[in-house]
């Protein structure tokens, strides 16, 4: 790896990979594999499962809440700062169904990283284009210092 960043080198490892491989059992619940990831985005693919839907059989809203939440806060992660990051609201926009079997990309990007505050977007679209959902979040900085990648066994 050539980076600079522990945490993005880290990160790249898993491109292309299942997230069974990941350090989070929310991502290895979702299942994505990740596309790509650098200090201020991230991309990961996603198959929407049944398990995934709500009684209309799309893509309950709560799930892709989760998939956006989860792609900010590990992209967050992968800027490299010292502590820890959490969300202090995530605002959601539901704009188009996802079905079962259907493959979407949650994308996420800094708009501003301020030394407590960092300001990102996310969205879902599907592998045409069309935005699922979309959504605004800021994390705050905690008191938790992280290592610079997690001390975890792969399974």
């Amino acid at each position: 790896m050539d980076s600079e960043n522990k945490r993005i080198d880290f990160l790249r490892q898993f491109i292309g990979k299942p997230a069974s491989q990941d350090f989070s059992p929310v991502a290895n619940w979702l299942n994505g594999k990740l596309i790509d990831v650098g200090i201020n985005f991230m991309e990961v693919e996603y198959v929407v499962r049944e398990d995934m839907c709500n009684p209309m059989r799309t893509l309950h809203g709560g799930i892709a809440a989760t998939i956006l939440d989860d792609i900010v806060g590990t992209m967050v992660y992968a800027m490299g700062r010292e502590f820890a990051f959490t969300s202090v609201n995530l605002n959601c926009d539901f704009l188009n169904p996802a079905v079962p079997g259907q493959v979407i990309i949650a994308k996420s990007k800094v708009i501003r990283s301020g030394r407590n505050i960092v300001h990102v977007e996310g969205e879902i679209v599907s592998t045409e284009g069309k935005i699922i959902a979309k959504c605004t979040s800021n994390l705050i900085q905690t008191a938790l210092k992280i290592p610079d990648v997690p001390a975890v066994t792969f399974r």
